[in-house]
């Protein structure tokens, strides 16, 4: 079965903090939803039209599952403290597996 992946790039971050709030909140929603973290604010090489901003991978066991990890209540807890403190790009894709 293909795995599911969380893909977010972080084009601004006007609250370190909040966004530090979020992460305390996002953390264990993502784990019990059964995510992996692959990627977190490491090191990025960025190539056409990219950018160097803060970059998360996070996989999961199908896209289903990842889906329904961001949907969780404990998820949406989470997107309450991100809102307005960050400005990212989203996706939630299905691996080629």
């Amino acid at each position: 079965m293909p795995k599911g992946y969380w893909v977010s790039v972080y084009r601004t971050v006007s609250d370190p903090e909040r966004l530090a709030a979020y992460d305390r909140l996002a953390g264990p929603a993502v784990e019990a939803g059964g995510g992996r973290v692959l990627a977190s604010g490491g090191r990025v090489a960025a190539r056409e039209a990219g950018n160097m901003h803060r970059v998360v991978l996070i996989e999961f066991d199908s896209l289903d599952r990842a889906v329904a990890a961001y949907e969780s209540e404990a998820y949406q807890k989470a997107l309450v403290v991100l809102a307005d403190c960050a400005e990212r790009d989203f996706r939630m894709v299905e691996g080629l597996g």
